[in-house]
């Protein structure tokens, strides 16, 4: 068996506001009613984090729950993790209508770190950055890709994306991260 890599093995550019590539990073797709109490136990199980709301992303011990749409959530836990994450959450939906996904080697995550972190984001998506904060997430669009993005903090947007698409939406960040650049949406 290979060994897991990257999409851009930690590809970094350094602007006005850091962009880098996040590396390996856990990614599960859970489909089913979330408002059962089985998604919620499993969900708790697999990242210690509550259920997230509409358009938020919720923060356990182990991982992240987000929102993705009415019947979907996106589980983020370490890596080496998300195979058993899997296993134990279908086992614990088996009875449900549900499915559970390791999309991990499917998706690529990038940091985008500084102050204006919101506004590189933000001349790639039409997604209103300036009213994000720390707990929401949003699934739009980057350029012409599909994306999610959200905020670790006020100076960290992790952006998620196809790995199909990943050298492009790099690319797409370090323009919009580029010295010189700089609109001040502040």
């Amino acid at each position: 068996m290979s060994d897991a890599v990257s999409a851009l093995q930690g590809a970094s550019f350094d602007g006005y506001c850091k962009v880098e590539e996040a590396g390996l990073i856990g990614m599960i797709t859970l489909r089913g009613d979330l408002s059962s109490a089985g998604v919620a136990k499993a969900v708790k199980a697999a990242t210690g984090a509550a259920m997230p709301g509409r358009g938020e992303i919720a923060v356990g011990k182990k991982g992240r729950a987000g929102w993705m749409s009415p019947d979907e959530l996106l589980l983020i836990v370490d890596h080496a993790d998300a195979a058993n994450v899997v296993e134990a959450a279908t086992k614990a939906l088996a009875k449900e209508h549900a499915l559970v996904v390791n999309v991990s080697d499917a998706r690529a995550v990038y940091r985008v770190a500084g102050a204006a972190c919101r506004e590189v984001i933000a001349k790639l998506t039409p997604a209103d950055t300036s009213v994000m904060q720390s707990g929401m997430l949003r699934r739009t669009r980057i350029a012409q890709i599909p994306a999610a993005f959200y905020l670790e903090d006020d100076e960290t947007a992790v952006l998620v994306c196809f790995r199909s698409v990943s050298q492009y939406a790099f690319d797409l960040l370090k323009d919009a991260a580029k010295h010189g650049s700089e609109v001040g949406m502040g």
